[in-house]
């Protein structure tokens, strides 16, 4: 494992345990050069899951494609990155129900937009704005009075 502070390759676990369910690990670690702790995870490769993009090409599952997307909607908001991995857990765990061998992107943008919805309206408009492609300022405005009247906007017919 490499250092995040000096890049150095050696390091020594300090604590591991279980979490989230059982689902992963966490490894408290010292690195060796600096003696910088740092936090990992280890968890079970879903490489089984392939991904089908709008224009047809199949990709593994990445939990941290997802994680990066919804952090990026999180930015400057009061959410903190252990509900952001509780959001990506709750939505691995429903895709492994769903759809054990392949899912549609849409499908995981959908389920992305109903965690964010529960947990914060702000990060929510900011991933919906991407994900949807708004073609125009009416469309974001259509989306906030929905999100405002408490009404699921259902996926427009150039998203499907």
């Amino acid at each position: 494992m490499r250092c995040p502070s000096c890049g150095h390759l050696e390091d020594r676990v300090i604590d591991s345990r279980s979490t989230k369910e059982g689902r992963a690990i966490r490894r408290r670690r010292e690195c060796i050069g600096c003696g910088h702790r740092y936090t990992t995870y280890e968890y079970v490769e879903n490489a089984s899951i392939l991904v089908v993009k709008k224009d047809g090409k199949r990709e593994p599952w990445s939990r941290e494609k997802v994680v990066a997307g919804i952090s990026r909607a999180c930015e400057k908001r009061p959410i903190s990155l252990s509900q952001i991995e509780a959001i990506v857990d709750r939505i691995e765990n429903e895709i492994q129900r769903q759809a054990p061998g392949e899912l549609a992107s849409k499908a995981v943008g959908e389920l992305v937009m109903a965690e964010l919805r529960e947990l914060d309206e702000v990060a929510y408009v900011r991933f919906a704005s991407v994900y949807r492609h708004f073609k125009d300022v009416n469309e974001f405005l259509d989306e906030i009075q929905g999100l405002v009247q408490g009404v699921p906007k259902p996926a427009r017919p150039h998203e499907q």
